[in-house]
């Protein structure tokens, strides 16, 4: 056996390519790489590659037919998204780690949560800032484009092959969001019960966001989003209220979640409905037209309504069974209650009475000694 001296550490090499060492610097490892890809601008040989990853790509010309301006550079989808794509889901998981450690982890220092709170914390954190941003966003997209402005207007003009800079920027911020949510679990150090509920919502919101912007029925998407992404980022800025001990505001918030995430799937369903099932119908074509990107056909709208019904009610479901948990844990609480306090009653009775007897014990036993007293000093005076 070896004994090492009093006083001395032993110093421990963490291997660069360690789990310990990448979860811990992974930002910097991150931002690193995207640097690198910046710097390549500034290079005659690396710039044209390094402008394929940054700058967004497949910018078209528009007739002068459209209502488009002119002056307006327009965009479709192409092969060289998924470029654009790594380069910006690195900087999403760059952001992620700057937030999480300039802010949350401060947060979570002065709360002193459990670790399970402390994950919520991080989550809702984090969801709550996206959800609010891209809710923002997408609405003064909707209205800056004027791409609502009345139901008729998210079918008329398809298929919507031609998406501004900033329309076509926010679905790729959206892929790139959810698609870094993948390797922050890993990053982040997620408990295993923990994953599976998340990696299914990752990839509900990633595939959805995916297939609207490659089959063209961005507008609809958008719109979905914009009410969907509303609704829940009142649910997690309650939901942090509450780890907050904001208790007031934390109910008030999810009593407003509660009416509003009813009337969201309601209305996504009905959008939905009436766009894939009475709008598009009438300039639906036979067979899809990969040139023209027109993916108008029966089979694909009623798949697509399909599964948003699906999502719909896959949500509903989830809110639905988790009230009803609520409200048996309630019961079970105000259960078990109720004979504590019985309990505690008859326990109260018990111990006045012990005391009286206990009381009364002790005074019947002074008298007793007085009556002795007094005995021993009468006998003491006869003797005298």
């Amino acid at each position: 056996m070896t004994y090492m001296k009093p006083g001395k550490k032993k110093n421990k090499n963490v291997s660069y390519f360690s789990n310990e060492y990448i979860i811990t610097n992974h930002g910097d490892i991150v931002s690193f790489i995207a640097m690198i890809i910046v710097l390549g601008l500034m290079f005659q040989f690396t710039a044209p590659i390094a402008k394929l990853f940054i700058i967004i790509q497949h910018n078209a010309t528009v007739n002068a037919t459209t209502e488009v301006d002119k002056d307006t550079p327009m965009y479709t989808t192409g092969r060289r998204d998924l470029l654009a794509v790594i380069f910006y889901t690195l900087i999403a998981i760059v952001i992620h780690a700057v937030i999480q450690e300039y802010i949350l982890d401060k947060v979570n220092r002065k709360l002193h949560l459990s670790k399970t709170k402390h994950s919520k914390v991080n989550e809702s954190g984090h969801l709550a800032l996206f959800y609010i941003i891209s809710a923002v966003w997408g609405a003064n997209i909707i209205y800056r484009e004027r791409l609502f402005v009345s139901v008729p207007s998210l079918w008329e003009g398809y298929p919507h092959m031609y998406m501004s800079f900033w329309f076509k920027f926010y679905f790729i911020c959206q892929i790139c969001y959810w698609l870094h949510c993948f390797p922050e679990l890993y990053f982040q150090r997620i408990k295993k019960d923990e994953m599976p509920s998340r990696v299914t919502y990752y990839s509900i919101y990633l595939v959805c966001i995916l297939g609207a912007y490659l089959l063209h029925f961005n507008r609809l998407a958008i719109v979905l989003l914009v009410v969907h992404y509303f609704v829940e980022s009142i649910y997690h800025a309650s939901r942090l209220f509450y780890f907050f001990g904001k208790t007031d505001v934390a109910k008030a918030g999810f009593l407003v979640w509660d009416v509003l995430f009813v009337l969201v799937r309601v209305l996504s369903v009905a959008l939905a409905f009436i766009t894939f099932m009475l709008g598009l119908e009438r300039s639906a074509v036979d067979s899809v037209a990969w040139r023209e990107g027109n993916f108008n056909t029966r089979l694909v709208r009623v798949n697509c309504l399909m599964l948003l019904c699906l999502l719909q009610g896959y949500l509903m479901w989830n809110f639905i069974t988790f009230h009803i948990k609520r409200i048996r844990e309630y019961i079970s609480q105000r259960a078990s209650r109720s004979p504590r306090k019985q309990q505690k009653k008859l326990g109260g009775g018990k111990s006045k009475a012990d005391g009286e007897q206990q009381q009364d014990g002790g005074g019947a036993a002074t008298n007793e000694l007085t009556e002795v007293d007094r005995d021993l000093h009468e006998q003491r005076k006869k003797r005298a």
